[in-house]
């Protein structure tokens, strides 16, 4: 009657073996490291690298734990944090500026454990320590950044079909083309409407000055900010990866923020200066003009000449550039640093992708003489880098900006253009930084209280159920041990929130054994033999058991489908520990009290309080 197949016993006994072989890498603990990965993408990740970082600390004599490849770089386990700066200061130096030196922190699993996958679940900011950012698109620089580019798409699509018009301008987000007749007007809407469906046309005016109107429809708008999102997204993750951090948390927030958090990070400043700075680059021609002293001056008093915009230089001398953009930084494909050959100057070199290398490629060649401004935008302020005068055709699609102060920031202006630009400018409207001592003081915290809370547990149930609460308190330690497994195994972020989850799991579990134990025992009070009570007590509580589960797990998957952030983290744990509670309320207590009952043939009372 309550005796198990061996097959049950087999499959709970590996069930728990593996939770247990999956849950040790939890007590190792993390070590200070160093992580080397290349600043340029030309560069490998290769055993070349590797014996470089060791023959670098061979030299300086610096003691390492462990060195590894992974596909982020190689990183180097060391014994304390001031080896661990001691050693990142020999590398940078060492290694120059073709890799990028971090700190950070690894994991001590021994290797038999890291052979068979298993890796402690990576913590979260509150508990590991790091720094948060909640940044804030600018939406409306994105559809004017997108007007913008349409304006000067038009202009192509009208000189190449020899449409004549006047004048071409954006107000606002829409384009303004001006003709003499409405002739040469609707033979411009409906060449435009063929080639930019997504924008919606209107002639208007009379005589000789008819105006075409463009505007973006509501589909449109939408889609240009989701694009400029996912592409801030993508943008953010490049960054976050040649500053080789690792396991960052880079998510949206509602229709325009982003969540950035870095956990383990302890360069913050740098994270911080790298991250918050929003760097565009775009390069126009100099309006050669109008670039005279009195318009000059005009501009400055606020008198800027119309097409153009109003900049200054790095020497604070003014620049009248053309609102047409010919390139902007999405076009580029690498940049880095390097030096001018003629005065030892800080540069960056850039390569352009195919489609830019043709645009510049052809402005170049029709612009000799002409002066071409280089334009880097960041955190809605623009300022001239430089401005040189084209001498001749430049093909190649590798292009050399000059005017950096130093070769600090030659390398980190190649940074943000290699890693990719912008969609739409951002800002920093939230920052948070978690020092490592505050969120180890959390984990011991949260540890502290699920272990005082399982104890006060399994104090209360081996007092008031005797045996069977000794049970209870087995199948609890079970489903704690595997929830912590799953976790690991998934690789979940543990943060806080996830913390109480598993607290409030370890309630809940206990829930379904406290019906079981009541359930035997009123069989017993209705005069059934002891083994008949087991079997009806864990027969008769399983539906009721099910039903309460199944209510609680409706409740957590709703927190995980519409929550956010630590809700939704909360939710994840809350609906794991839910699933591991009926494996060990059911299955692991009834197989420990078959093994204690099942195969007495007589039993004259139950220890069950």
């Amino acid at each position: 009657m309550n005796r198990y197949p061996l097959w049950k016993y087999v499959l709970i006994g590996t069930v728990f073996i593996i939770g247990l072989l999956y849950t040790i890498p939890n007590f190792f603990g993390e070590s200070p490291a160093v992580q080397i990965s290349p600043a340029k993408t030309s560069l490998k990740v290769d055993q070349g690298l590797l014996q470089k970082v060791e023959d670098a600390l061979k030299l300086a004599d610096i003691p390492v734990d462990g060195m590894f490849l992974d596909p982020n770089g190689v990183k180097v386990r060391l014994a304390s944090t001031d080896i661990q700066l001691l050693a990142k200061d020999k590398l940078v130096s060492a290694l120059g500026k073709d890799y990028t030196v971090a700190l950070n922190l690894v994991p001590q699993t021994p290797n038999w454990l890291q052979s068979i996958g298993a890796k402690p679940m990576y913590l979260g900011l509150d508990l590991r320590g790091g720094v948060h950012f909640l940044l804030q698109v600018d939406m409306k620089a994105a559809l004017d950044k997108a007007a913008e580019s349409t304006v000067g798409d038009f202009r192509m699509s009208l000189r190449k079909e020899k449409i004549n018009y006047y004048g071409i301008e954006r107000q606002g987000q829409v384009v303004v083309v001006k003709f003499e007749s409405e002739a040469e007007a609707t033979k411009a809407r409906n060449l435009l409407a063929k080639n930019f469906s997504d924008l919606t046309y209107k002639i208007s005016g009379s005589d000789k000055d008819f105006n075409l109107t463009a505007s973006m429809s509501v589909m449109a708008q939408k889609r240009i900010q989701e694009f400029a999102l996912k592409q801030n997204l993508q943008t953010l993750h490049n960054r976050i990866n040649e500053l080789g951090v690792a396991e960052p948390i880079v998510q949206q927030q509602g229709l325009d923020r982003i969540v950035v958090q870095l956990p383990g990070v302890q360069d913050t400043a740098k994270a911080k200066e790298i991250l918050g700075r929003t760097a565009t680059l775009e390069i126009r021609m100099v309006d050669e003009e109008k670039s005279d002293m009195a318009t000059l001056q005009k501009a400055q008093a606020g008198q800027v000449p119309f097409g153009d915009e109003l900049y200054f230089d790095r020497e604070g001398r003014p620049v009248l550039v053309k609102k047409s953009v010919v390139l902007t930084g999405d076009r580029i494909t690498d940049a880095g640093p390097g030096v001018n050959g003629q005065n030892g100057s800080s540069v960056v070199n850039v390569t352009l992708d195919g489609r830019g290398a043709g645009i510049f490629k052809n402005v170049t060649r029709e612009n000799v003489g002409k002066r071409m401004a280089i334009l880097l935008i960041e955190k809605n302020s623009t300022e001239v880098v430089t401005a040189p005068v084209i001498n001749e055709e430049i093909g190649g699609g590798r292009v050399q900006i000059s005017g950096m102060a130093n070769a600090q920031e030659a390398t980190d202006i190649s940074l943000l253009l290699r890693a990719g630009a912008l969609a739409a400018p951002m800002e920093i409207i939230e920052e948070r930084t978690v020092g490592p001592s505050m969120g180890e003081e959390n984990i011991k915290r949260g540890v502290h209280s699920t272990l005082w809370g399982f104890a006060a547990i399994a104090v209360m149930m081996i007092i008031y159920y005797m045996v069977f609460g000794g049970v209870s308190v087995m199948a609890l330690g079970v489903n704690l041990l595997l929830l912590v497994a799953i976790l690991s195994m998934l690789q979940a972020t543990l943060t806080l929130p996830g913390l109480a989850a598993i607290a409030l799991a370890l309630g809940m579990a206990i829930d379904a054994n406290v019906l079981i134990n009541e359930r035997i025992r009123e069989e017993l009070r209705n005069g059934n033999t002891p083994q008949a009570s087991i079997h009806a007590g864990y027969d008769r509580a399983f539906d009721t058991i099910l039903d309460s589960n199944v209510t609680t797990l409706i409740a957590g998957l709703a927190l995980f489908m519409f929550g956010t952030g630590p809700i939704k983290g909360f939710a994840v744990v809350h609906v794991l520990g839910i699933l591991t509670s009926m494996f060990s309320a059911v299955l692991v207590s009834r197989a420990i009290v078959n093994l204690l009952y099942g195969y007495r043939r007589k039993i004259e009372k139950l220890r069950i309080g």
